[in-house]
């Protein structure tokens, strides 16, 4: 199946340098904004499952509140554990809005 893209969040709701979890169509995501460009992955970390968009973000990489794996929020990759990145889902901003890809159910 492929995905669909739906309305997230505003776009001055996240200001740059900081990232949240969000839950839309089902799936919880993190969303963060990196310098005015916005980035959604998966809010589960592998580890453990902790809340990535409640973790401390920084330098384009979030880390896991629970044991500090980080991750980049543009790529997905861990720096923990390369082997176990998160999903990325594309971003598109329409007019003040953040629209997010997620897999259609």
């Amino acid at each position: 199946m492929s995905d669909s893209f739906v309305d997230a969040a505003e776009v001055a709701s996240l200001s740059p340098g900081q990232g949240r979890s969000i839950e839309i169509a089902g799936h919880r995501l993190a969303l963060f904004n990196v310098d005015g460009r916005f980035h959604a992955i998966d809010d589960d970390c592998p580890h453990r499952g902790g809340p990535l968009g409640a973790g401390w973000f920084e330098n384009g990489k979030v880390h896991c509140p629970l044991h500090g794996w980080a991750f980049d929020v543009v790529t997905g990759g861990c720096d923990v554990r390369p082997e176990r990145p998160v999903r990325t889902h594309a971003v598109e901003i329409r007019g003040d809005r953040v629209w997010v890809a997620v897999p259609k159910k």
